[in-house]
């Protein structure tokens, strides 16, 4: 039995986001390394296909914006399992147009599903995982737009800036005690949320189309930043930047110059919605 599936072996996993891309990409590694996996999205369909797919596991239908939800999900896990070892808050939207385009509306979505949903996962878990045997492990997914600034993507930016200072802070609350934290923070991912993004203001659907092929044609396997998020979760790491050639070489630079920074991005942006 390798490292990780030493592990991860008979762990139990809830993954939130789990129907499709980085979400679906964890379940799928964990249930190959021997976890039993609670797979959960707002597509039930979506996440009992996955489940279904796995030797152990369950798939439902869980909406991270309903917090008695979330919290009545906690509730039958726990009767059945009696613990969580993992806890992945995963689930997210995209949003992108200008600051001035964006409708109020997007910003509550934009935040109840990224930044709420995560609280909500939090204040659901945490207090039954500290009084559990054992140690547990919080993950919450950010993004690299968590750590450098992406223009034309206010909302999904601040949302994602919030999720990482949140599980900063968690992480030093907890410290000393048995749980852990992940900030997992993906840059280029090539999923479905790019074609699922809210765009805003002129020529959407052309820009859409056009970052949906760029993502495709640049971005990472989803599966690459499941095994690197899993390898740093066994490692304790607070942080998973993927792929770092991406994410944590922009992190740097964001730290010594972020007006340097800010026109690296400006271009970038500009060069995703011209691809053609």
């Amino acid at each position: 039995m390798s490292k990780l599936a030493s592990y991860y072996n008979n762990k139990i996993a809830v993954v939130t986001g789990a129907g499709s891309g980085i979400g679906r990409a964890i379940a799928q590694r964990l249930g190959a390394l021997g976890a039993r996996v609670y797979c959960t999205d707002v597509d039930g369909a979506a996440a009992q296909r996955v489940a279904e797919a796995l030797p152990n596991a369950a798939g439902e239908a869980l909406d991270v914006t309903d917090a008695a939800a979330l919290a009545a999900f906690a509730e039958r896990v726990y009767a059945r399992e009696g613990r969580v070892d993992l806890l992945f808050n995963n689930a997210g939207v995209g949003h992108a147009g200008r600051v001035e385009d964006t409708e109020l509306a997007d910003w509550r979505w934009v935040f109840e599903v990224n930044l709420m949903g995560v609280v909500h996962g939090i204040h659901a878990f945490l207090p039954r995982m500290l009084a559990q045997p054992g140690r547990g492990h919080i993950v919450n997914t950010a993004s690299g737009a968590g750590l450098i600034p992406m223009p034309r993507t206010a909302p999904y930016c601040a949302s994602k800036h919030a999720v990482v200072g949140l599980s900063q802070s968690l992480a030093a609350e907890l410290a000393g005690r048995n749980v852990d934290v992940t900030i997992l923070c993906p840059g280029t991912i090539d999923t479905a949320i790019i074609r699922n993004t809210r765009m805003r203001g002129a020529g959407a659907e052309q820009r859409q189309s056009r970052a949906v092929e760029y993502y495709a044609r640049r971005g990472v396997s989803p599966d690459r930043v499941a095994a690197d998020v899993l390898t740093d979760i066994s490692k304790g790491r607070l942080f998973c930047v993927t792929p770092r050639s991406e994410v944590g070489v922009g992190w740097l630079l964001q730290r010594l110059s972020p007006r340097l920074m800010q026109r690296i991005m400006r271009a970038r942006m500009d060069k995703v919605e011209a691809t053609d």
